[in-house]
């Protein structure tokens, strides 16, 4: 396999991953700058998350009408432009409208990254390729919160952004170097209904998840913005039923591999994406960590997915998707159990543990669900695939982050406490990894042999 390809690929989710984790660590000194609070500036990380939302569904059917390698080089071009703008910003409203424009060069990025992987690399090398994509990922939360605290202590916060504009531009030279010309699908059509639906739909979930677990706004008002996203998702059902080219081929779940891929990573990620916002928030409320210490101890679980990507082929190769899936989510799962357990023993090191075998399952298991979904689809589906596939995936975390924040305020409620305590945390952790643990259950359904000619374990006939 050309490791080229999926090198440059991961220049655009490095940057994007990074930016992400960057912000994260340094919104106070942001918000004092704008003459804001931090809770109020959440809200430009919410404004990145939908339109996200929006825009992912739209992203495959760009990328088949114009050029996957046209849209991918436009991604980022478009992502710096919304980091020029957040360096320039001087106000709250100025800040969440230039996240929002990242947000639009962001949903096209990664999404139309993969697509571009999977039609250009044999399905062969296909769990290769993603491992490789996938490493770049890994490193930009690694390196972005000390590096965020760096550039907010000792230097001007624009920085964080301004980093973006040559990580960027080196992306599009090596994408127009490096990258192989993919044919246009013939044949696309633009469905504005769709779009519009699809995008209510998906705003409206991760929107009110995100007020309703992070509460900037009233509460009820992210159960309205959940209620109107489930409305619209309905509606854009019954849409794709009856239109010709809907944004979004519902009838592609039909597929078993692509299905399973869909269900079980929805399920897992619940899950997964409570495991970020409760993390850096037992450590630094429950421990009295620092941002710094904290994050040390987090980035423990990126030293074993790091090391997953080297055996994530021999291991497929070896047990195939079902078994290896099953058991990276019974084990990945049982392991954040654990880790809310042992958080009411106090030790850090123990804790780490935990952390760095459970990065390495975690990992595998996105590995093997981002391949398994490619394994019997066409190149004329895995566009719309791809759409589908990133957009259940944001749905999923802002998902599993208001469930976290939910089990956390019911736990402190009981016990009649308004900060949450060291048991609150461990109630979370263990509601979080038994729900990543239900994921398990659609792949009981799949044929031993399913994915197979992915994982290299058949050659296909001549």
């Amino acid at each position: 396999m050309n490791r080229i390809v999926p090198i440059v690929l991961a220049v655009a989710l490095f940057m994007e991953t990074m930016d992400a984790t960057v912000i994260a660590t340094s919104l106070p000194v942001i918000a004092a700058d704008l003459d804001t609070s931090p809770i109020a500036l959440k809200l430009a990380l919410t404004s990145y998350y939908v339109s996200l939302a929006i825009f992912i569904p739209v992203s495959g059917r760009l990328s088949d009408r114009f050029g996957a390698k046209n849209i991918f080089r436009l991604a980022i071009a478009v992502f710096m432009a919304g980091s020029l703008a957040c360096a320039a910003a001087s106000s709250l409203e100025s800040f969440v409208a230039a996240r929002f424009l990242q947000g639009m060069g962001g949903a096209m990025m990664t999404p139309v990254g993969r697509l571009l992987l999977v039609r250009a690399v044999p399905k062969s090398d296909l769990v290769n390729a993603m491992a490789w994509f996938t490493i770049p990922a890994l490193i930009g939360p690694l390196i972005g919160p000390p590096l965020g605290g760096a550039i907010a202590t000792y230097s001007d916060w624009r920085w964080i952004f301004l980093i973006n504009l040559p990580i960027g531009a080196i992306g599009i030279l090596l994408a127009t170097r490096y990258l192989p010309f993919v044919e246009r699908v013939r044949g696309v059509s633009f469905d504005a209904p769709g779009f519009l639906l699809s995008g209510f739909a998906c705003a409206g979930l991760v929107f009110g998840f995100s007020i309703i677990s992070l509460p900037a706004l009233p509460p009820a008002f992210g159960v309205f913005l959940v209620a109107t996203g489930a409305v619209s998702a309905a509606f854009y059902v019954r849409h794709a039923r009856r239109a010709a080219t809907p944004i979004v081929r519902l009838e592609l779940l039909k597929i078993a591999t692509l299905r399973v891929s869909v269900v079980a990573g929805t399920l897992f990620r619940v899950g997964t994406g409570a495991v970020p916002f409760l993390l850096p928030l037992m450590l630094q409320i429950g421990y009295g960590y620092t941002a710094l210490q904290s994050g040390l101890v987090a980035s423990a679980s990126m030293g074993g997915a790091i090391v997953m990507k080297v055996l994530a082929k021999p291991i497929l190769r070896r047990f195939g998707f079902r078994s290896t899936l099953v058991c990276s989510t019974l084990v990945g799962g049982a392991l954040i159990v654990a880790i809310g357990l042992e958080t009411l023993s106090g030790s850090i090191l123990a804790l780490a543990a935990l952390l760095l075998v459970g990065g390495f399952f975690r990992s595998l298991f996105f590995t093997g669900i981002n391949t398994l979904g490619f394994a019997d689809l066409s190149t004329k589906q895995t566009g719309d695939a791809t759409a589908m596939m990133a957009a259940t995936q944001q749905v999923s975390i802002a998902m599993g982050v208001a469930i976290a924040g939910i089990v956390l305020e019911a736990s402190m409620a009981f016990m009649g406490t308004t900060t949450p305590q060291i048991g609150d945390f461990a109630m979370a952790f263990v509601v979080a990894g038994v729900l990543m643990m239900t994921a398990a259950l659609p792949f009981l359904s799949l044929a031993p042999e399913a994915g197979d000619e992915v994982a290299g374990r058949s050659v296909p006939a001549e």
